[in-house]
């Protein structure tokens, strides 16, 4: 084992994890009887700045491989992702400033960038064994810093809910990466689909589909696509705002690079990379319609499908936002999942969905600070909490607009590129009226969203309010959401902004 390539590879990780030490030495050693504000601007200095140098080790890491077989990859849809995750844990550690959920502030900004690190190696994970340890490392600081507001009740149920559902979907996970090592033979994604291609796995097919039904039941709990979603709902609404935002914006990211290279090596045969120096050379593509190909994709357009139409309908029905913004986190899980579904056929599926869950998680990041600070202002996140928002604080109430009608769709917003390009890359695929009938039922639901997105911003600009009380936001959080909320617009007159920058991991 080369253990320099090895630790080369996880320099972005490796920061995370140092920084993480790092807050806890500052915050318990230094900063013990320091104000909360102090203690809070010292912590999340410390913690951007470990995402800054994870940042800049994202551009330096290499891949590793033991032997022939890749581990961990670097580059295009890892590469992204991985700095996709950087930028928005530092964007959700911002949002601490003004909250008061906890006294344990170290403690919590240590959590966030362990479990930021845990997503680092899903992102890049090209083992099932690496994908079960990261995916663990990420969950179980979700389950943490849904807990962490230790007097809210609703903070300790939403917690333990997540947390049991979290340790069946790993069950359900590890059961059916069991199935695919017995049917292959080996844990390596790459000999995995080598072994299916040459045949060995046509005798085992029952097992292979079993296998495929269990994994995609472990990873649609971590993307709370239907009907694995019971526990978004819940812990949205219960856990901490920064937390929740962290929750649907990061460990999104992370899933669904996890997924795009589960579908990737689901759908296509690589030629077997040849290393120098430890250093894979690039390969091309060559793809080939295998077992594995087939129910998994029926399977996600299954939970696509589910997804679109439940999320969507029950959102309809919600009286608080944090619920709303779960069931629309269901929604948007399935429009990504339908982009995956036919990954095989559209090989502009992949860099579709990383664009899609990258305005998503920005987007979302921003709404959820939003939330927090008419929740504080009000002590409620209920719908009537924004009546006349646009008097009581006209930039929040103009950072709201722009998030809701992104999420909605609405050009020339960023959400309305995302969702063209990904449903343009559906309906390239020449499959027959199934693409064209899953796009006219995605766009359908997407006209549904706007409803519910427009009940928040109607009580926001429309309705009378009943308290002229201004809302202050601090400074901090107000700048942060402004620059949000400007990403959003400039994204969206230039989307070509961020389809290059994509492009430029895959060069």
């Amino acid at each position: 084992m080369n253990y320099t390539d090895l630790f080369r590879a996880t320099l972005p990780e490796t920061a995370l994890e140092v920084a993480a030490l790092l807050v806890l030495i500052v915050d318990l050693g230094l900063l013990r009887r320091a104000s909360s504000q102090v203690r809070i601007t010292a912590s999340t200095l410390v913690g951007i700045a470990g995402c800054a140098a994870a940042l800049w080790a994202v551009s330096v890491a290499g891949p590793y491989a033991y032997g022939s077989e890749l581990l961990l990859a670097s580059g295009g849809s890892a590469g992204v992702a991985q700095s996709a995750i950087l930028v928005l844990t530092a964007l959700t550690l911002l949002l601490l400033f003004g909250s008061d959920f906890t006294q344990n502030i170290g403690e919590y900004v240590a959590v966030v960038l362990m479990a930021a690190a845990g997503g680092l190696v899903i992102a890049a994970a090209q083992d099932l064994l690496v994908i079960f340890v990261g995916l663990e490392l990420l969950s179980l600081g979700l389950y943490i810093l849904t807990a962490f507001a230790k007097r809210s009740g609703r903070s300790a149920e939403a917690a333990m809910k997540y947390y049991l559902f979290g340790g069946m979907s790993a069950a359900f996970l590890l059961f059916g990466f069991s199935y695919l090592y017995g049917i292959s033979g080996s844990t390596n994604l790459h000999q995995i689909l080598l072994a299916l291609h040459s045949g060995r796995a046509h005798l085992a097919t029952p097992l292979l589909s079993m296998s495929v039904v269990l994994i995609a039941a472990g990873l649609g709990f971590k993307v709370a696509a239907v009907p694995f979603h019971l526990w978004a709902p819940d812990t949205y609404e219960g856990a901490p705002t920064p937390a929740a935002a962290f929750i649907a914006s990061v460990s999104k990211v992370a899933s669904f690079a996890l997924l795009i290279g589960i579908s990737a090596s689901a759908m296509h045969v690589f030629d077997i990379p040849q290393f120098a120096g430890g250093v894979p050379q690039a390969a091309p593509l060559q793809p080939v319609h295998l077992g594995f190909g087939g129910p998994w994709s029926l399977v996600l357009i299954l939970l696509s499908t589910a997804s679109m139409v439940l999320g969507n309908l029950a959102a309809l029905a919600q009286s608080s936002v944090r619920r709303l913004l779960a069931y629309s986190a269901i929604a948007h899980a399935g429009y990504m999942l339908l982009g995956l579904a036919f990954f095989t056929y559209s090989p502009l599926s992949a860099k579709a969905v990383l664009y899609y869950i990258l305005t998503y998680g920005l987007t979302t990041i921003g709404a959820f600070g939003v939330v927090s600070v008419v929740e504080r202002a009000t002590g409620s996140d209920k719908l009537d909490s924004f009546l006349g928002l646009h008097k009581r604080n006209p930039l929040l109430a103009a950072v709201l607009l722009v998030l809701f009608l992104s999420l909605a769709g609405i050009p020339p917003l960023v959400g309305f590129w995302a969702k063209f390009n990904l449903f343009a890359a559906v309906l390239s695929v020449s499959a027959g009226p199934v693409p064209f009938a899953l796009v006219a039922l995605a766009i359908a639901m997407s006209a549904v969203s706007l409803y519910y997105y427009l009940q928040v911003l109607k009580r926001a600009y429309v309705m009378p309010t009943v308290d002229d009380t201004p809302i202050k936001a601090h400074p901090v959080t107000l700048i942060v959401l402004l620059a949000i909320a400007a990403a959003v617009v400039v994204l969206g007159c230039f989307p070509s902004l961020l389809q290059s920058w994509i492009a430029s991991f895959y060069s």
